[in-house]
């Protein structure tokens, strides 16, 4: 019995350390600047999540996944024009090729939270783990911030690609 505890502690070690070794590649490789989360209206169910992707390593990476507590869903999305009208809609993975950076920006890839558990305010932080192709994880604290829109026309888009219409 003592033998296998002995092995089942090891082995969890082992399981722990390729894990930090794995979050360590994933820091020399992989970065995020910028990251932050848009606030909404108490009443909102759905925010999105806005954020630089950098990638310094020789290989091409995928962003496949994510998670917060915050969130009963998250999920990854883009924009594209369908017909002449610009429609969000939900993909498998947001590539992010080496030696180059990718923006999760409003009109563009972002990153979906849907069935908020509880409102977020301005100045409020929440935990959000990314997933990528190779299985790391990087868990990283979302300030809550409001954006700033450049116009009128500009905030009425935001707002309607916020609807979810055509997803």
């Amino acid at each position: 019995m003592l033998q296998r505890c002995s092995l089942t502690l090891r082995g969890s070690l082992v399981a722990l350390l390729a894990s930090l070794a794995s979050s360590a590649a994933l820091a020399d490789t992989l970065s995020v600047d910028d990251l932050h989360v848009r606030a909404v209206p108490p009443v909102s169910t759905t925010t999105a999540a806005f954020m630089v992707l950098h990638n310094d390593g020789d290989e091409d990476r995928s962003l496949v996944g994510a998670s917060t507590p915050a969130a009963g869903a998250a999920e990854l999305h883009n924009h594209v024009n369908v017909d002449g009208v610009m429609q969000m809609r939900q993909v498998e993975s947001i590539p992010v090729p080496a030696g180059e950076h990718v923006s999760l920006a409003p009109g563009g890839y972002h990153l979906m939270l849907i069935d908020l558990v509880a409102p977020l305010h301005e100045g409020d932080e929440l935990a959000l783990t990314l997933a990528f192709d190779e299985g790391e994880s990087l868990t990283l604290d979302a300030p809550v911030r409001r954006i700033e829109t450049m116009g009128h026309g500009q905030r009425e888009h935001e707002e309607s690609a916020m609807s979810h219409s055509g997803h």
